[in-house]
């Protein structure tokens, strides 16, 4: 056992130990989460400064997420060749380039380099390090609720105090600012991150399945691109839709035959076999897909249909961040006292709850309150499941599957947040000019989602068994 374990909860080693240990990784999970979302309050600002339209913004946060996804299960194998430490820092180097790139970027063009392509890959990198030694440290359940505690609960934070953040930060200094910020937190990571140590060996040796990486990457990025077509090129978005599917299809096809001549395939299927972790992994989907979403519909609305200025748009998000915070903040403490199923089921009810005041009120109230207690309500239901969901999906492989099933789920997420954006967000920027009734339509198509995830949530067991 390594040093590194050895200092956690679950061993002899005091608590402010193991927060030296998670500190990192929390803060790692945060940024990555708060550049899913500071963006949508610069929205106004960026079009203006560089040129563009709100598609074009919406292209480039809609990319970011997208290339994350495509890249976590590749990445998170290399975790294994490669090493989790060293894959961590190299995501975090290329996290920090691409940071202040769109810092400086004069155009779009070069905007989508820096944050779609330099953050999203570096992204890909360093978040599967972070739940895969979350996972080697804290072997127990409770203890390792608190450290997926801290950690979901930052990255809920981060994506939902994004836009206040961005906000302030784009009013008082300026948009690129913020970029500066993120490369900011990214240095005083790698600095926290000296004294971490690797529990398991890198294997050079490991064999890596190029091919598979490329089917799979290919896939979604051609459903989620077809996505944001949707509205304005029906023919491309289905045709784009149809070539993501085939090549989803020949991937699992290709990674099934991998696997029966005796080779090693990019993911193991029975990753696939396992019902509980498949519900989780849809919940978690849903999740991030509700939190990603339901923030760019609501700054979208209020910038361009309100004609809010960026903080006042991002102080309105302070609700659902309270909520978040106070929901993960008893992760730890809500997993001893009750089910992980429980805590799901709870967490859906209360975020439909929320996303139902949110269409009822701001539709009867033109007031800036009639967005707190939706909000609210929401950051309350998402900070209480997203800890559970993650613990379930991880706690359902054994050691040496890590890597693949935390590849697996973050891409799982990340895809969530992606379509969050790219659904909702289409529905709503197809049609701005209705201001309210487009609004209504994309807050009820994600209503209509979360109802899907509560029924994934229904069917999961009330007891969690390791595969």
């Amino acid at each position: 056992m390594s040093e590194a374990v050895s200092q956690a909860p679950t061993a002899a080693g005091p608590r402010a130990s193991a927060r030296r240990l998670i500190a990192p990784l929390a803060l790692a999970q945060f940024i990555c989460s708060f550049a899913g979302s500071n963006m949508n309050v610069m929205i106004s600002d960026i079009t203006n400064d560089l040129d563009t339209t709100v598609k074009g913004v919406q292209t480039t946060i809609t990319l970011f997420l997208v290339i994350m996804a495509v890249l976590m299960i590749p990445c998170s194998k290399l975790t294994d060749r490669w090493g989790r430490k060293r894959c961590f820092m190299l995501g975090l180097t290329l996290y920090g380039i691409g940071a202040l790139l769109s810092a400086v970027s004069p155009g779009l063009g070069v905007l989508i380099l820096g944050n779609s392509v330099f953050e999203g890959v570096g992204t890909a990198l360093l978040i599967p390090p972070v739940y895969i030694l979350a996972t080697l440290w804290f072997e127990d359940m409770t203890s390792r609720a608190w450290a997926f505690g801290v950690i979901s609960g930052l990255g809920g934070i981060g994506a939902a105090a994004g836009p206040l953040i961005g906000g302030v930060i784009t009013s008082a200094i300026s948009w690129r600012a913020a970029f500066v910020f993120q490369a900011l937190i990214v240095a005083t990571i790698v600095l926290l991150s000296r004294r971490l140590v690797d529990p398991l060996p890198a294997d050079p040796e490991r064999p890596f399945d190029a091919v598979g990486a490329v089917l799979s990457a290919v896939g979604l990025f051609f459903i989620v691109f077809g996505i944001l077509q949707a509205g304005t090129n029906n023919l491309l978005f289905a045709a784009l839709l149809t070539v993501g599917v085939v090549f989803l299809a020949a991937f699992f096809l290709y990674i099934r035959r991998r696997e029966r001549a005796g080779k090693e395939p990019l993911l193991s299927t029975r990753l696939f076999r396992n019902r509980t972790c498949n519900l989780a992994l849809v919940t978690q989907n849903v999740q991030w897909l509700l939190l990603l979403g339901s923030s760019f519909v609501i700054s979208v609305y209020l910038q361009e249909v309100r004609g809010y200025s960026a903080v006042k748009t991002g102080v309105i998000f302070t609700a659902a961040t309270a909520g978040i915070l106070v929901s993960s903040l008893a992760a730890e403490r809500l997993a001893k006292r009750y089910a992980q199923r429980t805590l799901i089921i709870t967490g859906f009810v209360v975020t439909l709850a929320g996303i139902l005041v949110l269409i009822f009120l701001v539709g009867a109230w033109d007031s800036l309150a009639a967005f707190v207690p939706g909000l609210l309500l929401i950051g309350l239901g998402l900070g209480g499941m997203l800890t559970p969901s993650v613990n379930v999906v991880q706690s359902s492989f054994p050691e040496q599957l890590q890597g693949e099933i935390s590849g697996l789920s973050r891409s799982v997420s990340n895809l969530g947040s992606s379509l969050g954006t790219a659904i909702a967000g289409t529905i709503l920027v197809s049609d701005l000019a209705s201001g309210r009734h487009a609004y209504a339509i994309a807050m009820g198509t994600l209503a209509a989602i979360g109802l899907a995830g509560l029924v994934a949530a229904l069917r999961l067991p009330r007891t969690i068994a390791r595969a």
